[in-house]
């Protein structure tokens, strides 16, 4: 198969181990800095151009979008959608994964359950907003961060409100959700791939601190899921649309709930603790989607001869 990964940097962690594992499969592999493509959108004849090259349709298109490049990412992908191309994940489950507000409530929906989870935009009821999450300590989030970035935890109702005046200051939506003590600082990566989830992986945060993010100073280690975890991640994967995701989820008296769903999960977090060659389960699984789909446009026919005598 001929497979294009969108990423801006083919020395990243999560790239290089796709290439590799692509074309340990004997597939041709290769790297596109979607940021660098231009496009003629037209309905007769949509087309990329990388560097002055057209690009045609592709057997399989692995996007690797960052989230401040979401915007014109999912444009690219969907160019290559209309072109005909198999994207592992489409333009729009992309984009409403990346909308956090947007994938909570197409979750909760669906009935996924979730930490108690509030909303606000410019609002001066400050304590209307923290009275319909429950009491303190809550977390509160301003939904345009990543990777524990923008992300306080308040632990008193003058924290909470002081907190929530200051993000008003920045004109910024804000989410604010239940604080979940018995997790102590630890939430959990489910790897979904397809209709599995491959691998999983525990965060825990540094002492002092309740972020778990491995950019923040959190150590991981392997996990073993129970069935409730595995199957609430799949099905949040599946009410999105995503073929390939990470699903954070915590373990609360109530059961798992889910907190993100990333539709550009790295793979060194997960591959090391686990030591399960993840981008090689992710090549495999576009394999043999793509074959399920040719066997479709090629069905075996039965042919009967009758021989007259």
């Amino acid at each position: 198969m001929n497979i294009f990964i969108l990423s801006r940097n083919r020395n990243l962690y999560s790239t290089s181990r796709l290439v590799e594992a692509g074309n340990k499969r004997g597939h041709n592999i290769r790297v596109i800095d979607y940021m660098r493509c231009y496009m003629n959108i037209t309905s007769k004849k949509p087309t990329i151009y990388y560097g002055g090259e057209s690009l045609g349709k592709v057997d399989a298109v692995i996007p690797r979008i960052g989230a401040s490049n979401t915007f014109y990412g999912t444009a690219v992908v969907k160019q290559f959608e209309m072109m005909g191309s198999y994207c592992v994940n489409s333009s729009n489950s992309i984009a409403n994964s990346r909308d956090k507000l947007r994938s909570l409530q197409i979750l909760a929906e669906a009935g996924i359950n979730m930490p108690i989870t509030g909303f606000a935009s410019h609002t001066k009821d400050i304590e209307g907003v923290i009275k319909s999450v429950g009491s303190i300590p809550l977390i509160m989030k301003l939904l345009q961060g990543t990777q524990g970035q923008g992300i306080v935890l308040a632990e008193t109702q003058k924290a909470a409100e002081s907190v929530m005046s200051a993000f008003r200051q920045l004109d910024a939506d804000i989410m604010v959700q239940e604080f979940i003590k018995e997790s102590s600082g630890t939430d959990i990566r489910a790897f979904v791939v397809g209709d599995y989830v491959v691998a999983s992986m525990k965060r825990t945060a540094p002492e002092d601190e309740f972020r778990s993010n491995l950019h923040r100073g959190g150590t991981v280690h392997n996990i073993e899921l129970t069935n409730e975890e595995t199957d609430i991640a799949v099905k949040s994967c599946k009410i999105l649309g995503l073929s390939i995701a990470g699903v954070d989820l915590m373990r609360s008296e109530r059961g798992p709930l889910i907190l993100e769903v990333n539709s550009s999960p790295g793979l060194q977090g997960i591959e090391t603790s686990s030591k399960i060659d993840v981008a090689g389960k992710i090549i495999s699984f576009i394999h043999k989607e793509r074959a399920a789909v040719r066997n479709d446009k090629c069905p075996i026919v039965s042919v009967m001869v009758i021989v007259l005598s």
